[in-house]
């Protein structure tokens, strides 16, 4: 059942009044677990160029893609199909096709998990990634302080603790299809799913198609999409951190469905 579009929090990472910030996120955690950053720290230029990676390489024919299909340290490509977050789902496997990529290292090390596309068709591939994966983690740490203090805790609880481990950041790159075959009406380019981290960090070119449901447990369930503002990062909580909070703070689910046009991407968990 479609409910419309939702109104979420935005938050100002950069804002003076922190006490606001912090109650904002503490609202939007227990409310929605979903929210907007604003003053990020990611760049304009980078995400332009993240996202004309990301493009670059989902227009290769599948074959050159299926060269770097996912290995089992979970890096690399994965089809369309591959994967069905919604195990109840009548279909095969949703729309999306992805590639996944951890944390890169400044020098090639001999047991790098990460898979690369050829350097010659793809100078700028590493060190995009590279710069993305900083970014992302900055803010991710800015993120985590206010969450903390909307727990009552000390701001860098988090990174004391360890929780905070650049080593396990995923990045991934997701394309959803425009078009779709007849056989594939109903699908989704994401089933339903919550995320199994702490929070996840997500950029997108625009495109409409995000939902979520803020009630996991009602039937019929209440799909609400979660409209696209410029400049900002949806921020979403995940599995890891209601179990921390005892269920206070939500995980909430969330599906990607076809709008008849391509969806660019890219999100990044902290496990």
């Amino acid at each position: 059942m479609a409910g419309g579009s939702l109104d979420l929090p935005v938050v100002d990472l950069a804002s003076p009044d922190l006490k606001s910030a912090v109650d904002a996120v503490r609202k939007a955690c227990v409310e929605s677990g979903f929210f907007y950053v604003t003053n990020h720290g990611i760049q304009d230029g980078l995400l332009e160029a993240l996202f004309a990676e990301s493009k670059r390489f989902f227009e290769l024919p599948l074959e050159e893609k299926m060269l770097l299909q996912r290995n089992s340290s979970h890096r690399g490509y994965t089809p369309p199909y591959a994967e069905k977050l919604d195990e109840s789902s009548e279909f095969q496997g949703d729309l999306k096709e992805s590639f996944y990529i951890g944390a890169v290292r400044d020098v090639d090390m001999p047991n790098d998990p990460n898979q690369w596309p050829p350097k010659e068709r793809f100078p700028s591939w590493k060190d995009t990634m590279k710069l993305y994966h900083e970014a992302a983690l900055a803010a991710g740490k800015r993120i985590l302080s206010l969450i903390a203090l909307s727990l009552d805790l000390e701001a860098e609880f988090f990174q004391k603790i360890g929780a905070v481990d650049c080593s396990s950041e995923v990045i991934r790159l997701l394309h959803y299809p425009g078009e779709v075959n007849e056989s594939d009406n109903g699908n989704y380019g994401a089933s339903a799913h919550s995320d199994y981290g702490m929070i996840t960090l997500l950029a997108t070119d625009g495109t409409p198609g995000l939902q979520i449901c803020r009630e996991k447990d009602r039937h019929p369930q209440l799909w609400e999409d979660v409209r696209h503002v410029d400049g900002t990062l949806i921020v979403n909580i995940g599995d890891l951190l209601e179990r921390w909070t005892n269920c206070v703070f939500r995980s909430t689910l969330h599906r990607v469905v076809a709008v008849g046009r391509e969806r660019y991407s890219v999100s990044i968990l902290t496990t």
